[in-house]
């Protein structure tokens, strides 16, 4: 009788197995690319480069209405990202990344339309006003109503102390009335102890889609733990789609510290452009920053051109 027992329970332990399997949605999708660079400083290394990732993902809706998805991503072998979401019926979707996550305002810390790169590209740590996330970071996204859009993200950045977080809120608006329209805001606190510059950032952004042409304009904040380190930032991009495969656009930085009579404001402007045929897509950018990082006369050009594969 226990022998029949055992034989039943497995039967349907291995039934509900491949119910599930049968429920779920397996996708792997990848990229390759092939890159040749300048960014301006000493070249000591190879000026070409590749990359390469591949992302598993998997997802099923259970029977209660939920569904649940997981990603994976594997970056020239080596595990880049990791996460698990929870998708609920009207009430939007929660997300858990493990790894690599982005906070709500580093979501949005620079979305201004470019048809390949920001204006700082392949600078190292240029000045900005950008999101932060640690490892392990809880995400909620709500439906649209009204054409607004939250987003809220909570790490506890130190495990050792519950009161040690970083928090990050978000809210981008579509109206209805204007056709093409996205305002956005985004803020961030950092209580994690960790933060040695920028405790509390804001950005606040407009765009707007009129035929082929795309226009955007941004404007950070950031308050630090010392006055000094202050920072303001204001950005602005229009890119135009001349065809459905070829894209061309122009964008521009400033960075400041309007508390530090020492540091010069860092300039940056690029130009890009991107053609796509099929799962292939060639880009290439041109670009300057001055006074990197606030130093005087620590200017950069750059460029950069690249092809993509996606499969």
């Amino acid at each position: 009788m226990n022998n029949i027992k055992k034989v039943g329970l497995s039967a349907l332990a291995g039934s509900l197995v491949a119910m599930s399997v049968n429920a779920a949605e397996m996708t792997v999708t990848g990229g390759a690319s092939i890159t040749f660079a300048d960014y301006g400083a000493d070249i000591t290394n190879n000026a070409w480069s590749s990359g390469d990732g591949l992302t598993f993902a998997a997802s099923g809706e259970l029977d209660n209405g939920l569904t649940v998805s997981s990603s994976y991503t594997l970056d020239r072998g080596v595990l880049d990202d990791y996460s698990v979401s929870i998708a609920t019926e009207g009430m939007g979707t929660i997300t858990f990344h493990g790894l690599d996550g982005s906070s709500a305002l580093g979501a949005v810390d620079d979305v201004m339309p470019t048809a390949y790169e920001e204006p700082w590209f392949g600078v190292t740590s240029p000045s900005k006003v950008d999101g932060k996330a640690y490892d392990d970071m809880f995400q909620y996204v709500s439906p649209t109503v009204a054409g607004a859009t939250v987003t809220l993200t909570y790490n506890q950045a130190d495990t050792t102390n519950s009161d040690d977080s970083l928090t990050s809120m978000a809210i981008a608006l579509s109206p209805e009335a204007i056709d093409g329209l996205t305002i956005g805001y985004a803020t961030q606190d950092d209580d994690s102890g960790a933060a040695t510059a920028h405790v509390s950032d804001t950005t606040m952004y407009v765009k707007y889609v009129y035929g082929a042409a795309t226009l955007g304009y941004q404007m950070s904040d950031a308050d630090s733990a010392t006055d000094s380190s202050d920072g303001e930032s204001v950005g602005y991009g229009i890119s135009y789609a001349v065809s459905d495969e070829l894209s061309i656009s122009y964008g521009a930085h400033t960075y400041e510290t309007p508390n530090d009579s020492t540091d010069k404001d860092q300039e940056a402007s690029a130009i890009s452009a991107s053609y796509t045929s099929g799962g292939m897509t060639i880009s290439a950018a041109a670009g300057s920053v001055d006074n990197v990082g606030g130093t005087d006369a620590t200017d950069r050009d750059t460029y950069e051109i690249s092809m993509s594969f996606a499969f």
